[in-house]
């Protein structure tokens, strides 16, 4: 078994301890939040031990993997903790709000030859993935541009929006880590950003935007458009186009069930859209543990790396940046 101190017991850290607590080479040992009654109910629910302090869990040697779930600004801070310990470190996203802090965290670990899995669990969505898979067997030809739609249900709550890091850095980011995904070794080249706010002018007030869509191009020419809503009145809306020189893949949304309705008033009516990230990603998040599992037990180096998470904070900054000065922005790694 694979031992596992779960770090963070927000919504997030909750779902990945019951997927922690179901898999079967998991051993969920430890649980962690600020909140020590949180902490304590929710170990009593996965049969673990509530620990007042990481240090617990990173001075035992029987702790293999620290799962990070916790609120963006501790995960250097773990990370740098955990990689001293020679543990294997899972990291939900971004890695951090500060390049710098990011960069000086990968400079200090790098002694360490450290082990980190990050939370893009969108490459591991069985649909996305396997259009992944199409495309380097070359059904489409030539990779000529990506279009990426994720629209969320509803915007989370100001308190949260106003920590974010805004749009960029906490919505869109998956969407930059998904273009570099199918780019491969093709990297983002420059970006041009817009974003504003039409229905909800709460936005305004905290200098986010409610609605945002990027231009990227590779630096082979493939062209990569993004658009992001933070609302959407018809569900969750996740959807892929990947158009080559011979043709064309898409990964589409998911529904409740795959039942339709034909009658007098409508026709080939659907039934309504999962929810939201929890129910969409379902078997992502399963199969992002299985590949943890492996690259706990030394056999599978993951598909989403620190590196990976570095890079898609660049990539936000740089929108920003375009925002902010209404021009297209080169992109340095």
């Amino acid at each position: 078994m694979i031992n596992v101190a779960l770090f963070g017991l927000g919504r997030i850290g909750q779902m990945h301890g019951e997927n922690l607590y179901a898999h079967k080479k998991f051993n969920l040992k430890y649980t962690f939040d600020i909140d020590k009654n949180l902490s304590k109910k929710i170990s009593n629910r996965f049969n673990a031990i509530s620990i007042d302090n990481p240090k617990s869990a990173f001075q035992d040697k029987n702790i293999d993997v620290v799962f990070i779930a916790s609120s963006t600004p501790t995960h250097i801070n773990l990370i740098n903790e955990a990689t001293k310990y020679k543990k294997v470190v899972f990291c939900e996203k971004p890695l951090d709000l500060d390049i710098k802090k990011v960069n000086i965290c990968k400079k200090n670990i790098k002694k360490f030859n450290p082990k980190i899995q990050l939370g893009f669990n969108r490459r591991y969505d069985p649909g996305h993935n396997s259009i992944k898979k199409d495309l380097k067997k070359g059904i489409i030809g030539k990779l000529e541009k990506i279009i990426i739609t994720s629209r969320d249900p509803a915007p989370p709550p100001i308190n949260y929006l106003k920590v974010s890091g805004g749009i960029f850095k906490d919505m869109m980011i998956h969407d930059f880590d998904l273009t570099r995904f199918y780019l491969q070794n093709d990297e983002i080249d420059s970006i041009y950003s817009i974003g504003s706010n039409v229905s909800d002018k709460r936005f305004n007030k905290i200098k986010d935007y409610e609605l945002a869509s990027c231009v990227l191009k590779s630096k082979n020419g493939v062209q990569c458009i993004i658009t992001n809503s933070r609302h959407c009145s018809f569900g969750y809306d996740q959807r892929v186009e990947l158009f080559g020189s011979n043709g064309m893949l898409i990964s589409g949304n998911k529904n409740e069930n795959e039942t339709q309705t034909f009658t007098k008033k409508s026709t080939s009516q659907k039934k309504p859209l999962l929810n939201f990230f929890i129910d969409r990603y379902v078997d992502a998040y399963k199969l992002q543990l299985n590949e943890l599992a492996s690259y706990a037990l030394k056999r599978k180096q993951p598909v989403s790396s620190f590196e990976d998470g570095r890079r898609a904070l660049i990539i936000a900054n740089a929108a920003l940046k375009s925002l902010k000065e209404k021009k297209q922005i080169k992109i340095k790694f």
